[in-house]
This record gives structure tokens, C-alpha cells and sequence, in this order.
């Protein structure tokens, strides 16, 4: 890995992001064990599930400007210190206690506030450490994490829950936290010139290949510039589409599986598996295929147009899949729309990076906000649908919006910056 270190970091957020998403789906496989104590209902489920993305995606521009002021090593490493005491807490709150289902709003909600730093920070990082060429392949590893960490999670969640209770899901997220945060401190900075073990030619190539040199805190931000951007506004309505059929898979999926497809928790927790193993893998290799394209064919085709497909594919791989009978061949076509969706995910942060420069934290909370309260909204409505009027209409929405939204990606020029008349032209 001679002149790599840029690339042992942004492995090392891949774990990180593994844990954000452990952190994240826990509860969804906790959720049935947690609805019978709790004597709550899939609807009542929905609104904490729901909690924290609100505040996740409330916090998401504040997270990102306090990542630019702080730099991505000290923020992140707060954010997962902030998480993991707040996964506990989940544990700590007594079904006998009065207003216990508004008491486990309330902590998701302000753990979806400490989460909002996670992917503001790794895009930062990445506008700081790599060159605009290569940002859909460290994009990819960065989101390759959700992937994985769900995949992860589903069965192992479901043998922690089985031999040791569902609390003690909650306590091995916060743990698990901990640690990953004290290693990030421990080997990352925020820039090249700040780490010692970074050799003279791979900080030349990475400082060659940057728009923007990222070097102390944030500059002021440009606020009405950022608001009144077609490209950001573009991009933010396109991860409306990316959120809000993500977390069906990452709220619903194993609930799906159970309630809608009749399988049981052993047999679920491999084949709830197999949309996030789809996801990894199209993520990694969505990052390469993105680079590639802005290599032979543009920024437009590589950034924007590959985006738009990628959405209108998924939309189809949704359709099909709600609508085959056999429980195994629907997953597996579910787990293709999955894949699909993530064949895009390095898209958006990567004209957030180049497009932000040393704003890339802000930017990145303004598209991320957008597939957070689409979220949202998914982890309420999905539930209502689901009883309303059966889980295959949950999906044809699904495919909808990933279609009326993929229309957003047109109108965003990736080659545009925040700051033109500072940034270089990158062959």
C-alpha cells in the first residue's frame, strides 16, 4: 500500500459506517421483541423509528458546518462517542415506566442527532483527501459500509437477541462504538499535511488532483450561494428518491419478511441479508463504474446521467420484485432494486465533495437532509401502506418517486463549484 494511506483511512470508514448502520438497523430486528413489551403496534413502531430520522435529518446542515469548523477527525470521533450512549440508553428505558413509547422517541430522536456528523465528516474527509477523480471510488468504500453494517447486523443482531435478549443489542452497538471511535482518533487527521506517516508523493498527487485546497478551518459560508444552487437543490431532490427507498430496506425489510412473506426469525435473518450483501457490493462497484465514466465520458455522464439510470433501474427491480409470488425469487429481485440503488450512491457525495470544496460538510448535510426526511416519512408511511393496502403498494410507491425524482439529476451541472474563480480545472 506504498503512497495508499489515503486509502487504509477511508477503509477505516467503511468500519465506521458498518457501525453507524448497526447502530441504525438494530432496532428494526430488536423491533418485534420491542413491540410486544412494549405492547406498542407496527404503526406506534414506525413513529421511533421515524424520531430518529427527523433528527438526523434536522441536524444534518449543522452537523455539516460544525464538521467544518472542527475538522472530520474530532467530529467524528464525538459523533460515535455520542451514539454509543445513546444506543444504551435505548436498553435503560422500563416498559412499566408512564409514556415509555414517547421516552424511546425521544432517545432516538437525539441519537439521530448525533449520527447526522457521520457522512458530513466522511465526505469532508474525502474532499481533503482525495482527488476529484477518484471520489466515486472512496465514495463507494465510504457507503460500501451501509451495506455491509446491515448486512452484518441482521443475523447477528438476531443471534445476540436470541441468546441474550433484545437489550443486549443495544449494548453491544454502544460498545462496539466506542471502540471504532477511540482507533479514528487515534490514526486519522483532517488534511495530509497533518499526518505523519504520509509520504511526500502521495501528498503531492492527492494536492495535485484536488479543486480546492482544504487546509484549516472553514471559511466563511456563502449561504444564499448554497440556497439558490440548482445543482445543490438538484442533487438533495435526487436523494429524496435514494432515501426513501433505502430505508425501506433498512426500517422495514426484516419486518417485511416476517409479516408479509410469512418467514420466520431464523430463516429471516439470512434472507434479510441478501438486499444489503447486493447493496456492498453495487456500491464498490457503482464508485468504480462513476470514475470510469468521468474519465472517458464527462462529468455529466459519469456524475449526473449514471445517477438518473441508476434510480429509473431500481424503480423496475421494485415493481417486478413486489409483484412475484415465491417468497425466495421476491427477495432476490428486491435485493436487485437494492443493489441498483447503490450502483448510485457515490454519485451524490461526490458532486457534493467537488462542488462544496472546503464546504463539502455543508453540502453534504443539505443533500443528505433530503434522503433523511424522505426517511422519514418512508418509516412512517411504509407501516400505514403495508396495513392499508397490502406491502406490495408500499414498493409501487417506492418506484414512483424514484422515477419522478431521477428527473432532478438533469438539471445539475457537476461541473460547477461554489467558489469558481478559486478552483482548479482537473483533467
Amino acid at each position: 500500500m506504498t503512497n495508499k494511506l489515503r486509502y487504509l483511512l477511508i477503509i477505516w470508514i467503511f468500519v465506521v459506517s458498518a457501525v453507524v448502520y448497526v447502530d441504525r438497523t438494530n432496532i428494526t430486528v430488536a423491533g418485534l421483541e420491542m413491540t410486544k413489551e412494549y405492547g406498542i403496534g407496527k404503526v406506534e413502531l414506525g413513529w421511533v423509528f421515524s424520531a430518529f430520522l427527523v433528527g438526523y435529518a434536522i441536524f444534518q446542515i449543522p452537523a455539516g458546518w460544525v464538521v467544518g469548523k472542527l475538522g472530520p477527525r474530532l467530529t467524528l470521533t464525538l459523533g460515535l462517542c455520542w451514539w454509543g450512549v445513546f444506543s444504551a440508553a435505548v436498553a435503560l428505558i422500563p416498559p412499566t415506566m408512564g409514556g415509555a413509547l414517547w421516552t424511546l422517541v425521544a432517545v432516538r430522536f437525539v441519537l439521530g442527532m448525533g449520527e447526522a456528523v457521520a457522512y458530513p465528516s466522511s465526505n469532508q474527509f474525502i474532499a481533503a483527501w482525495f482527488p476529484s477523480n477518484e471520489r466515486g471510488v472512496a465514495n463507494g468504500w465510504v457507503f460500501g459500509g451501509v451495506g455491509f453494517g446491515a448486512a452484518v447486523s441482521q443475523p447477528l443482531v438476531a443471534a445476540i437477541m436470541l441468546g441474550y435478549g433484545w437489550r443486549a443489542v443495544f449494548w453491544f452497538s454502544a460498545a462496539i462504538g466506542l471502540v471504532v471511535g477511540a482507533f479514528w482518533y487515534w490514526f486519522s487527521r483532517d488534511t495530509p499535511r497533518q499526518h505523519p506517516r504520509i509520504t511526500e508523493v502521495e501528498r503531492d498527487q492527492i494536492e495535485a488532483g484536488l479543486p480546492e485546497k482544504i487546509e484549516g478551518p472553514m471559511p466563511p459560508v456563502p449561504w444564499a450561494r448554497v440556497f439558490t444552487s440548482r445543482d445543490v437543490w438538484g442533487v438533495a431532490i435526487a436523494y429524496f428518491a435514494f432515501g426513501y427507498v433505502a430505508f425501506i430496506f433498512l426500517n422495514w425489510f426484516f419486518i417485511y419478511l416476517a409479516d408479509g412473506r410469512g418467514i420466520n426469525l431464523r430463516d429471516s435473518g439470512f434472507l434479510a441479508m441478501l438486499p444489503f450483501i447486493s447493496m456492498t457490493v453495487c456500491c464498490l462497484a457503482g464508485g468504480v463504474i462513476s470514475d470510469w465514466l468521468v474519465k472517458h465520458k464527462g462529468q455529466y455522464w459519469g456524475r449526473s446521467l449514471y445517477g438518473a439510470f441508476t434510480l429509473v433501474i431500481t424503480a423496475a427491480f421494485l415493481v417486478v420484485g413486489a409483484q412475484v409470488q415465491n417468497a425466495t425469487l421476491a427477495v432476490l429481485v428486491l435485493a436487485g432494486g437494492a443493489g441498483a440503488l447503490y450502483l448510485g450512491q457515490a454519485t451524490y457525495w461526490a458532486v457534493a465533495a467537488d462542488y462544496g470544496g472546503p464546504h463539502t460538510g455543508v453540502i453534504s448535510g443539505l443533500v443528505n437532509m433530503g434522503g433523511q426526511i424522505a426517511g422519514a416519512i418512508t418509516a412512517s408511511a411504509t407501516p400505514w401502506f403495508a396495513v392499508k393496502f397490502g406491502w406490495a403498494s408500499a414498493f409501487y410507491i417506492a418506484a414512483g418517486v424514484s422515477v419522478v425524482c431521477a428527473f432532478a439529476w438533469f438539471f445539475v451541472n457537476p461541473n460547477r463549484r461554489l467558489h469558481p474563480n478559486e478552483a482548479k480545472v482537473i483533467a
